[in-house]
């Protein structure tokens, strides 16, 4: 079989408003303010595909929500993401590979992020046979394309596939792929999902 996890409150738990929190530190903004101005619009999502630079990103997102930040301001905040691990989750993953199954993550990322966590985590690398980022694959989740594309360069069917991801459009595009998905909701929802499979 092959596993795809997502990384983002999946393997590692994430929090954008420590984002937010950061971001009024250093500008003093309201939080508050920032959090009505805070979007996920198409700046976010072609920094997630490589289609623009992260001091491009930095100048829209602070042009979007009027923050008066540098650009190392602006990425310290952006680090603060991310909160912990979920050693159950890797634990689970070293149990699949053992076993024998091939296990991958599938995240929508950026540049930034993706030279802080690696070195931030190396337990994620360890735990997976291959680690494949939207900004890398010029294409994001919920795409159909990007899950197409990781089944044909593992060599695997969707119906021999299952993915986890903690957002509902992303869960649906692969649905649509034919892959077995499952929403998680909450730390509990993968290892009970192997809690038979696995003991």
């Amino acid at each position: 079989m092959l596993y795809i996890f997502d990384l983002g409150n999946v393997i590692v738990d994430i929090d954008f408003n420590r984002v937010l929190g950061a971001w009024s530190d250093f500008s003093r903004v309201p939080l508050a303010t920032l959090k009505q101005s805070f979007t996920m619009g198409e700046a976010f999502h072609q920094h997630e595909r490589g289609e623009i630079s992260d001091e491009a990103f930095a100048q829209a997102l602070c042009a979007q929500m009027n923050l008066p930040l540098s650009f190392e301001q602006f990425s310290h905040g952006w680090q603060a993401v991310f909160v912990a691990l979920r050693p159950d989750v890797i634990d689970i993953m070293h149990k699949l590979r053992e076993q024998g199954h091939r296990v991958v993550v599938l995240s929508n990322t950026n540049r930034l992020h993706t030279v802080f966590w690696p070195d931030e985590y190396p337990e994620i690398r360890e735990a997976a046979d291959h680690i494949y980022l939207s900004q890398e694959m010029g294409m994001r989740k919920p795409e159909a394309r990007i899950y197409q594309q990781v089944l044909q360069a593992e060599g695997f069917s969707a119906a021999d596939t299952v993915f986890f991801d903690d957002n509902v459009d992303n869960i649906e595009g692969a649905n649509q792929s034919g892959i077995t998905s499952i929403l998680v909701t909450g730390k509990e929802t993968i290892p009970d999902y192997f809690s038979k499979s696995l003991c």
